[in-house]
């Protein structure tokens, strides 16, 4: 089968190349998955670069969720059978035609969705409802205030936060990004090229947003620390800016709110019972419709270095997916 892998660790992501790759048989517990699109998300370029918290061993393929057809069953695989298409959470290896996959980490692809909706929905939804659900505790009639919104993980969570009720402020340095967020629900949209703390504290009334989602850090985060409400909560989803923030720990005291930490896979791995309620819950939204990942673009597996290039340059609005 064919498989983009990487050798060697490096800030190019252009290390990254075609090759003809033997998979074993799928082992006890396993599936074998002939993929059929895989969802290109941020931590896949932090792999290739060194820089993720979990760093696989090399070689390695990209590619931390997927959707295809079941094509083999390991010892004691009754969940499946050969043809089923489901959806599956890799961590690694969704860059390639093929892939051995622990059957628990599959599920049958929502009814309404294709292959690639199927492979772009699992990671960002399920960072989007682990944060406002499990951990930011969004309710209805609060204010929302996603950053990085034109992302696969922001845009999720503009959708998320009006499923939940919320008035749902998005921002971005892109005008034209905004217009595809806005027509995907956002109540208002912010360019925050000349910063945007007082134009939220308008839009609030003067009290600022309740829950505040922050996939990008560094200014964005210094910022955010001056609008939000009291009893607010800032959620830290990750660093795309590059720079780890740092916050005076007298600002959460005097305005009292709170900095949360959202690690989704974790929160799972760490209560397992917990992460299959959540993986249900937006297995349910999905079935029912009220989930359709933006999807971008789409390219063969031969040019996923242009499709990590396309996140890499900011240049993807929702979801970037590979298809073999």
């Amino acid at each position: 089968m064919r498989a983009m892998r990487v050798h060697e660790l490096s800030e190019d992501i252009g290390v990254l190349k075609m090759e003809e790759v033997e998979l074993p048989p799928p082992g006890p517990g396993e599936v074998r998955l002939r993929l059929k699109a895989c969802s290109v998300n941020f931590p896949d370029i932090l792999m290739i670069q060194g820089k993720y918290q979990f760093k696989p061993e090399l070689p390695f393929s990209p590619g931390m969720e997927g959707a295809g057809i079941v094509a083999a069953l390991g010892e004691g695989v009754t969940t499946f059978k050969v043809g089923d298409r489901v959806v599956a959470g890799l961590r690694t290896g969704g860059f390639a035609e093929e892939a051995n996959v622990a059957a628990e980490a599959c599920r049958p692809i929502p009814g309404p969705m294709d292959f690639a909706q199927a492979a772009a929905y699992p990671a960002a939804w399920l960072t989007a409802y682990v944060a406002l659900v499990c951990r930011g505790h969004l309710q209805p009639g609060e204010t929302l205030l996603v950053h990085g919104s034109t992302g696969g993980v922001g845009l999720a969570a503009v959708e998320m936060g009006k499923l939940l009720g919320a008035t749902v402020i998005a921002t971005s340095a892109s005008d034209e990004k905004l217009k595809i967020v806005k027509s995907r629900g956002a109540d208002h949209v912010i360019n925050v090229t000349q910063g945007f703390r007082e134009k939220v504290k308008e839009l609030t009334g003067g009290r600022g947003a309740d829950v505040i989602y922050d996939p990008v850090g560094g200014d964005v985060f210094d910022e955010s620390v001056r609008c939000i409400a009291w009893n607010g909560r800032l959620l830290i989803i990750g660093f795309t800016s590059g720079r780890i923030p740092t916050v005076s720990v007298n600002m959460p005291l005097i305005k009292g709110f709170s900095v949360i930490g959202v690690r989704a896979g974790e929160y799972g791995r760490r209560d397992p019972e917990a992460g299959k309620a959540n993986l249900a819950a937006i297995a349910r939204l999905a079935e029912e419709g009220k989930i359709a990942p933006y999807i971008c673009a789409r390219f063969p597996l031969e040019r996923a270095v242009d499709a990590l290039r396309m996140l890499q340059d900011r240049k993807a609005v929702g979801k970037v997916v590979i298809e073999m």
